[in-house]
């Protein structure tokens, strides 16, 4: 018998409550330990194994009667194993080699029973169950046996599904959790259904206080600059019919309310998701932190705007003198025709020193700062800056005061001058009454430390940081008139850091501003 008797009574009702038990499961592993408890009680079993179809070849999946590493003395048999061009397999060389395997485990085994597993003409995989004696099968047999087998290709199909469909929902899942922009899920009524971390990072609402709630309550505008906000766009028929125009994404910009009270500023890109019938099922939004292309625009109207500025001045300056100078109808004096050509020579030496400074932020932006290193007398070269700005004021007193045996560092001579410049040349701006300006400075073993301090008008607290970014200059009624361009700090930081110093202003208690800077006595020790 290859059935035993007991199960022939009972095979139909049997076979049915299998069937429905298998086809209810959706999860593969415990389908496939189903499937094959089922055939070994059938069959009589003692051991079973499933192999599933994997491309070309079959891998045992789930065993009964062995253990996992048993079953891999199986894998070389069903390596070798592939249907052919109609899906059909010859399993009879299979066979006697399987036996030989079954032998090793457990030496009373005699009989492999192999029922293929075929769905819609797709082999999913075989089942083997081995038992300790030999049976003919009768065509009743043949019938249940495919009969169950077809019911475990449909549950091991479904099963497969649902683990690619739940797979593939981890997948979306993980892409929509770790994107760099924020992305929300509204249903058709605008509530959050989801709404990841980088949209928790953006506002500070974490995920679990945002979904659930309407997208007006956790989506609060300070200021829009671009397109209506979501509820008047769906209020005006966005996102109008299938067919339509206006069956098209939504952007919005503006600077968004975070649950700090702080602003950040996005892009909020909003796409429709229909349902078959055309009914909206869902909107998507991506959220894009445009902060810094918002402050690069910022910072290109502010370049725009100051160059303009600082170019007009010193052209006009230099046009007026050479048109006033070269009038034939005038007899200039030797003393206003060199007065003249002192003021034309002052103004190229500004425009000289705007595009010097517009130069090297520019090469500092592409290629970074290179240095050329050598001995660097930073005393000589404080009191030849003195010296030459001396003579370009009458209202300021500027002196050197350092200390004995100022020490030879390593460093870039020309960049080092470009510092010192820059800082004699800020004090000088910065104190329109004039005063004395002093350079002090000191040095111990590994470090030596320059000041330069002024009588000036000093610095807003908030500003002693900022004054060393780029085109920032500092806002006030005393300074709205000086001229520059708002690049001396910035390059003297940036030679500065390159040099590995450090860079610093802070405000004098009896008036004014010193602004500090130590640089290592020998650069890379």
């Amino acid at each position: 018998m290859f059935l035993l008797p007991d199960y022939r009574v009972r095979q139909r009702d049997y076979l049915l409550n299998i069937s429905r038990a298998l086809t209810s499961r959706l999860d593969l592993g415990e389908v496939l330990r189903m499937i094959l408890q089922a055939a070994a009680s059938m069959l009589s079993g003692e051991i079973g194994l499933i192999a599933l179809r994997e491309g070309d070849t079959f891998r045992v999946r789930a065993v009964i009667g062995i253990t996992a590493e048993d079953a891999h003395l199986f894998d070389a048999i069903l390596r070798d194993l592939s249907p052919t061009a109609k899906g059909e397999l010859d399993l009879a060389p299979t066979y006697t080699q399987m036996r030989k395997v079954a032998r090793k485990l457990d030496f009373t085994l005699r009989q492999v029973v192999a029922l293929p597993m075929v769905m819609a003409g797709d082999m999913l995989g075989i089942l083997f169950v081995f038992r300790a004696y030999a049976g003919t099968p009768t065509d009743n047999d043949y019938r249940l046996l495919q009969s169950f087998a077809d019911q475990a290709a449909i549950a091991v199909h479904n099963a497969r599904m649902y683990e690619f469909a739940n797979q593939e929902r981890q997948r979306l899942a993980a892409i929509l959790d770790h994107s760099a922009d924020g992305i929300m899920i509204l249903d058709a009524d605008l509530v959050v259904e989801r709404w990841n971390r980088a949209l928790s990072w953006m506002t500070g609402l974490p995920a679990e206080q945002a979904q659930g709630r309407p997208h007006d309550v956790v989506i609060r505008w300070k200021r829009r600059t671009l397109g209506p906000a979501l509820s008047e766009a769906i209020a005006a028929g966005w996102p109008g019919e299938v067919d339509s125009e206006s069956h098209e994404t939504l952007y919005v910009e503006g600077d968004l309310e975070r649950v700090d009270g702080t602003a950040i500023s996005v892009g909020i890109t909003y796409a429709p998701l229909r349902r078959p019938n055309g009914a909206l099922q869902n909107v998507i939004a991506n959220v894009r932190d445009i902060t810094h292309f918002r402050e690069a625009e910022e910072l290109k109207s502010t370049f725009i705007s100051v160059i303009s500025h600082e170019l007009k001045t010193p052209v006009a300056l230099i046009k007026g003198y050479a048109d006033t100078l070269r009038r034939e109808d005038a007899n200039w004096d030797r003393t206003t025709i060199q007065n003249g050509l002192r003021v034309i020579e002052e103004e190229a030496d500004r425009l000289g020193e705007l595009i010097e400074n517009l130069l090297a932020a520019s090469k500092l932006q592409a290629e970074g700062m290179r240095l050329e290193l050598d001995d660097v007398n930073l005393e000589t070269l404080v009191r030849q800056s003195i010296e030459r700005f001396q003579t370009q004021t009458t209202k300021h007193t500027l002196r050197a005061e350092f200390q004995d045996d100022f020490p030879i560092i390593t460093g870039d001579h020309a960049r080092l001058r470009q510092v010192i410049d820059n800082l004699l040349s800020n004090a000088i701006k910065y104190s329109p009454k004039g005063g004395q300006i002093t350079v002090r400075g000191t040095y111990d073993s590994k470090w030596v430390h320059i000041a330069v301090s002024d009588q000036g008008i000093g610095l807003p607290p908030d500003q002693l940081t900022r004054v060393f970014e780029r085109f920032h200059r500092v806002e006030s009624a005393l300074t709205s008139n000086t001229q520059g361009t708002g690049l001396g700090l910035y390059l003297a930081h940036a030679v500065v850091t390159a040099h590995g110093g450090r860079i610093w202003a802070a405000n004098n208690p009896d008036g004014g501003a010193t602004f500090h800077f130590v640089l290592p006595r020998n650069l890379g020790s």
